[in-house]
């Protein structure tokens, strides 16, 4: 009976094909056929989709079947069985149905036979030998190990890793063997044509077991060997092994780099050595055999893991009773459930079926959970969820949460408490009353301070009475601490007034809560206090306490919470606290870019300028800086305070004092020229003399006390006094030196021809003759700068009068319905009548604007006189001299009268043109 299964177990259909035991199955690489060898010395092929089947009769018990790789898709649909024939016979699909091949016989049973591509490899008593299906020729041979034990009681095991490597365990011996193309020159031992391939033993293992299955095994995970779980028709168990496994290690190279043993110890060493035979009935007695292992044998012979396997009746069956099958699952197992690509390995026994896998983090993390080793667990966990794995449902084995749970509890118990506090977060993640049970645990434990830090406030937020808990613990024990909570903690997570009532009532209990002296202790209190009233939204309170405190937040706070009218009597205090922030700043900020002053000159609406100027009176240097930024904002604002503005800017800014003076109409002059003149600022002296009227005292005072030309005859310009310019000429005829900037400096004020009439002969002047080119320079590009104006004047003239002769000159466009300006009666109503045509472009009757009869009787129409030049001339002096007031139209409406303006003109009127 054949038995089809999936991975998992499940039974998926059975074949009852055979009349006696079955001694090979095999499988096309499609998993949709299947073919069996069995002792009754037939051969079935079954499909596994489909009822088509078929069966090959050799007559003779077999050992071994093979399929075609691409069985189910092959037009030969070739199948290579052998047995106790000694026969390899190759089955065919031809055109009248299947043939035999033999392919060899005659050196004893064939007991293994494997078929990969196109090279099919087997095994007899002799060795073992490959075939090759194209060319159809035999490639090698590999003797059987000398000093073998008896090929029937230990079979030999034949697994191509890929197509051109074939793995041969045979007892206690394993040999690699690599096939290769052959080289076009390289020589043939045989006399025929040469074989396509060279076959190269590439290692051979010596080991210290029997081998019963073989299949290669890739490093890429654990260096472990695979996990079994057995199951039979009567039994269903699973196990894993003993040993520790190591952490699974990415591997660079996922490349096959070991051999996966399935390892069998004989009982009785007479097996190996072929002496069966004794007379001694105990050693006749069959012994029992050991469980079979399996290996993990690396590539260089050394052993990386065993495993011993739970077969039911492992003591009675021998080497030959097991098979080692590697499985993809990804291949086979589509339906069964099995990730894809996850590799599977198969031991077959007489009663059970064992599927092994290779172990993974899985299994290390169960392995490192049975020895406490929480730690290590998750960092397994969080290394694999760094890689992207993740778990499937069901796989509560490496549950983050529990393990995380676990090692809380044991880091607990070891009073290892600051540990356990950093490993809080990842445990509870969102869950609040996890969070809530772990803290009451800390707080019981009186070690509340190390889980603080690791408290969450959003995502998840917990109860308020938690983190009131922890305020009140941070209060008694640690007031810096808690400070530094009330200001990273979100308002809304505890009752804001409790605290407040708590800590107000620590800072009332302090010795030195007045307002005069603050401790270390009480400064905290009063921040937590302020803190507190701002999140509770009452800002106000929190002022006196950030004052006291001279926080530099203060100014913000004003200004976000509208309290200006809070401190409008707290100017001074204010200013001074500004003062010591920016002196602490070590005179970095300017003294206009000051906070205080900004803030009172930004709300004097609700601070006073008056209330303002009373509190710093006693501050002059607050009090310049105040009246200062509010003249720069709006200079009426400081109107009534101009006069001390004055005394202010000469004694904390008297470089600035000009600018004002000039800038303000409000300061007595009188009084500004006593405080300037009480301090010998001079320019600004001169500022005022002007501007009370005496020009002569300050152009005096620019002179003897400055000795500025430039300023002197600055001054005289804005003052535009010939008896000022007088009264320089003459003070400068004895200075060499104003004479000289006169000149240098002389414009249209002043003509440079009567300034050096009054130079004495004899003078001398240092730089004259410069001055003097210079000024013949200045009038010789003056000179041509007037020709080159006229000449562009001439120019713009000309064009100018070519336009207007050309626009009076011009046809004028008028229609038979154009109306009379004046009476609104068209201008052609009488067929001989005279109609008047101005240069502004208004036309009218003539009768509109004259009742004289003599200028109608003037145009002879049947004449024709008036046709000519000298005509049109006489016409239109007598009409000028008749009418001398100008085009009547635009009379009127100078006066203000309305006048019928023409109709639209489309067609061109022969009316008379008079200018």
């Amino acid at each position: 009976m054949l038995h089809i299964l999936d991975l998992s177990g499940q039974h998926v259909k059975s074949f009852e094909a055979h009349t006696a035991s079955v001694t090979d199955i095999a499988m096309d690489v499609s998993a949709d056929w299947v073919a069996t060898a069995s002792i009754d010395g037939q051969v079935v092929v079954h499909s596994l989709s489909t009822p088509e089947s078929q069966t090959f009769n050799m007559k003779r018990s077999l050992r071994t079947v093979a399929l075609e790789p691409n069985f189910a898709k092959s037009s030969t649909r070739g199948v290579v069985c052998g047995g106790m024939a000694g026969s390899l016979v190759l089955h065919e699909k031809g055109w009248l149905g299947y043939k035999e091949t033999i392919l060899h016989s005659g050196e004893g049973p064939v007991w293994q036979v494997r078929w990969q591509g196109r090279l099919i490899a087997w095994a007899n008593d002799l060795g073992v030998k490959i075939y090759d299906t194209s060319s159809q020729t035999r490639i090698t041979y590999i003797d059987r190990p000398a000093d073998s034990p008896r090929a029937d009681l230990f079979k030999c095991t034949l697994h191509w890793q890929d197509d051109s490597t074939l793995l041969i365990a045979w007892a206690d011996q394993i040999k690699v063997a690599r096939i290769r193309a052959r080289p076009r020159n390289a020589p043939s031992a045989s006399a025929g044509a040469p074989a396509p391939f060279l076959v190269e033993i590439a290692a051979v293992f010596q080991l210290d077991c029997m081998v019963a299955g073989i299949v290669p095994h890739p490093l890429g995970g654990p260096s472990t060997a695979p996990a079994p779980s057995s199951s039979s028709s009567s039994t269903h168990s699973s196990q894993r092994a003993a040993s520790a496994p190591a952490a699974p290690t990415p591997a660079p190279v996922p490349t096959p780099s070991a051999f996966l043993l399935l390892a069998y110890t004989p009982p009785d060493a007479a097996l190996l050595a072929g002496h069966e035979a004794t007379s001694d009935r105990a050693e006749q007695a069959r012994k029992a055999a050991e469980r079979p292992e399996l290996r993990i044998v690396s590539r260089g012979g050394e052993e990386l893991a065993a495993d011993a396997l739970g077969i039911a009746g492992f003591e009675r069956w021998g080497c030959n009773d097991y098979v080692l099958v590697a499985v993809e699952a990804g291949a086979v197992a589509r339906g069964a459930g099995a990730p894809g690509g996850e590799r599977f390995y198969v031991v077959l026994s007489p009663k059970d079926v064992v599927l092994a896998r290779p172990r993974d983090w899985r299994d290390h993390v169960a392995w490192l959970l049975e020895r406490r080793r929480y730690e290590e667990a998750l960092e397994e966990i969080e290394r694999q969820a760094a890689l992207g794995v993740t778990l499937a449902p069901g796989e509560g084995v490496v549950d983050a949460v529990y393990i995380g749970q676990k090692y809380i509890e044991h880091l607990v118990g070891e009073g290892e408490f600051a540990k356990a506090a950093r490993l809080c977060p990842k445990v509870c993640g969102q869950d609040t009353k996890r969070w809530e049970d772990w803290i009451f645990v800390f707080a019981q434990n009186h070690q509340l301070q190390a889980i603080i830090p690791f408290i969450p406030t959003e995502s998840p937020t917990l109860g308020h009475l938690v983190y009131e808990m922890v305020l009140a613990y941070l209060l008694a024990s640690d007031r810096q601490a808690l400070l530094r909570t009330i200001k990273g903690w979100p308002k809304g997570i505890y009752d804001i007034p409790s605290v407040i009532v708590a800590v107000q009532a620590e800072l009332d209990r302090a010795p030195s809560s007045s307002m005069n002296t603050t401790t270390p202790e009480s400064v905290i209190l009063m921040e937590c206090l302020a803190e507190l009233y701002i999140m509770n939204r009452q800002p106000g309170k929190a002022l006196p306490y950030l004052l006291r405190l001279r926080r530099p937040h203060v100014f913000d706070l004003i200004r976000e919470n509208n309290l200006f009218t809070a401190v409008q009597d707290q100017a001074l205090l204010l200013v001074e606290f500004d003062n010591e922030l920016m002196e602490k700043e070590d005179g970095q900020a300017e003294p206009g870019q000051s906070r205080a002053i900004s803030l009172l000159v930004d709300h004097i609406h609700s601070i006073p300028i008056g209330r303002v100027v009373q509190q710093l009176q006693s501050r002059p240097y607050y009090l310049y800086l105040y009246l200062d930024a509010l003249f720069h904002k709006d200079p009426h604002f400081t109107s009534d305070f101009a006069d001390i503005q004055v005394k202010l800017y000469a004694d904390f800014a008297p470089n600035r004092l000009v600018d004002y003076l000039r800038a303000s109409n409000y300061y007595s002059l009188e009084e500004a020229y006593n405080i300037c003149n009480e301090r010998d600022m001079v320019p600004e002296m001169v500022f005022l003399l002007g501007r009370m009227g005496n020009n002569k005292k300050a152009l005096t005072l620019i002179i003897e006390r400055l000795g500025d030309v430039n300023r002197a005859i600055d001054f005289a310009k804005e003052q535009h006094d010939d008896d000022l310019w007088e009264d320089l000429l003459r003070y400068s005829e004895t200075r060499p030196a104003f004479i000289r900037g006169l000149l240098e400096n002389v414009g249209a004020e002043i003509d440079p021809i009567r300034l050096i009439r009054r130079i004495k002969n004899g003078l001398e002047i240092p730089g004259l003759k410069a001055a003097l080119i210079k000024i013949l320079q200045d009038f010789n590009l003056q000179t041509s700068l007037l020709e080159g104006c006229q000449t562009i004047l001439d120019g713009d003239c000309a064009e100018l009068a070519r336009d207007l002769h050309r626009n009076q000159t011009g046809g004028f466009l008028l229609s038979a319905q154009t109306s009379c300006p004046i009476c609104t009666l068209p201008l052609r109503q009488q067929l001989h009548g005279l109609a008047l045509l101005y240069l502004c472009r208004h036309v009218v009757h003539a009768h509109c604007v004259t009742s004289d009869e003599a200028i109608a009787n003037q145009l002879d129409y049947s004449v024709g006189a008036h046709q000519g030049i000298s005509g049109k001339i006489a016409l239109t002096a007598m009409v000028r001299a008749k009418i001398p007031q100008g085009c009547p139209v635009c009379r009127r409406k100078a006066e203000g009268e309305r006048v019928q303006h023409p109709r639209s003109r489309t067609h061109v009127h022969d009316v008379p043109t008079l200018a």
